[in-house]
């Protein structure tokens, strides 16, 4: 998929499990997993905003675009 999903990064720098970040947004951590590692479809708004919040950070530190990726269609 052309969208990376850099959560893992993310969590890193703010040295935070994924198992806090679940806590602390009230998703389960097999969610949050699927999307860190790149099998999310889609994701909510309210979701994105969530983790914004906890981790401080924009919806462009989290998602990148790389056109080289292959296409899932």
């Amino acid at each position: 998929m052309a969208i990376a999903v850099q959560l893992d990064e993310m969590l890193h720098q703010r040295r935070m499990t994924l198992t806090e970040l679940s806590a602390r947004i009230g998703i389960t951590v097999a969610n949050l997993s699927i999307l860190k590692t790149g099998k999310a479809r889609a994701i909510r708004f309210s979701t994105l905003e969530a983790i914004c919040a906890v981790l401080e950070c924009q919806p462009g530190d989290l998602l990148a675009y790389d056109p080289s990726a292959p296409s899932e269609d």
